[in-house]
């Protein structure tokens, strides 16, 4: 049988403005196309460090498989490495459908004074938005306003913090700095809060909230590296096992 092809990595280029590489990483991801199979190719951890994420991310590049939401964040993460000016963090919905619960997670990003997002969905306007927002809360009303097209009602929104740009850092991705509860909350309160977010997010003075923690190592402020081996037993459970 005929071995289908393979898209090519993109590649930035200095011509290129930023909004046009964001578009060159999001063609690609559309090119290993949304997978609708029902089998996960890829398994994403949520509490592994970013450097193992970055691992997967190369094998989704290596394999050209078919991706869901989680898979395009972290791929997402990993194409825009490198690009200080672009800052990356992930935006997370919970949605009521039909007397069902949903979960999407997308790629939100920040450059240049505006926001926009990269990611993967069934639905063409729930995955990646121009970089043309001017406030975090215009393009979180934007996805709202595309869930009610399918009749969906957004329950919860979390927003996660910037995601270094370092591809060895053993820091987890923080998923959910802020929750909204945004079915119980007005709308010019969601915008209150989201923007007081967006502005401290802007000038760096947030910190890992250490959900998967102790209360004890919350209050221990700087290191990471201890919550990280109490969060993620994996393979890689203690450095210092190597030495």
């Amino acid at each position: 049988c005929v071995q289908p092809s393979v898209p090519p990595v993109p590649n930035y280029k200095l011509s290129m403005s930023i909004p046009e590489w964001l578009q060159a990483i999001q063609t690609y991801m559309k090119m290993l196309q949304y997978n609708h199979t029902g089998t996960q190719f890829f398994e994403i951890r949520k509490t592994r460090p970013l450097s193992g994420l970055m691992e997967t991310a190369k094998e989704m590049t290596r394999e050209s498989l078919p991706i869901k939401c989680l898979e395009a964040v972290i791929l997402g993460i990993y194409l825009t490495n490198g690009q200080p000016s672009v800052e990356r963090f992930p935006i997370s919905f919970k949605t009521h459908f039909s007397g069902n619960y949903f979960h999407h997670v997308v790629l939100g990003i920040y450059c240049n004074g505006r926001y926009g997002s990269l990611g993967m969905s069934r639905r063409s306007d729930l995955m990646d938005k121009p970089l043309t927002y001017r406030t975090l809360s215009d393009l979180i009303f934007e996805f709202e306003d595309s869930y009610k097209k399918y009749l969906h009602s957004v329950k919860k929104v979390k927003i996660g913090l910037y995601v270094p740009h370092e591809p060895h850092s053993f820091q987890p991705i923080e998923w959910k700095q802020l929750v909204l509860n945004v079915s119980k909350m007005m709308h010019t309160e969601v915008k209150k809060e989201l923007e007081k977010f967006a502005r401290d997010m802007r000038m760096k003075i947030l910190k890992p909230s250490s959900a998967h923690s102790p209360m004890k190592e919350r209050s221990r402020g700087k290191s990471l590296s201890p919550r990280r081996r109490q969060a993620s037993p994996q393979r890689r459970t203690c450095r210092r096992d190597k030495s």
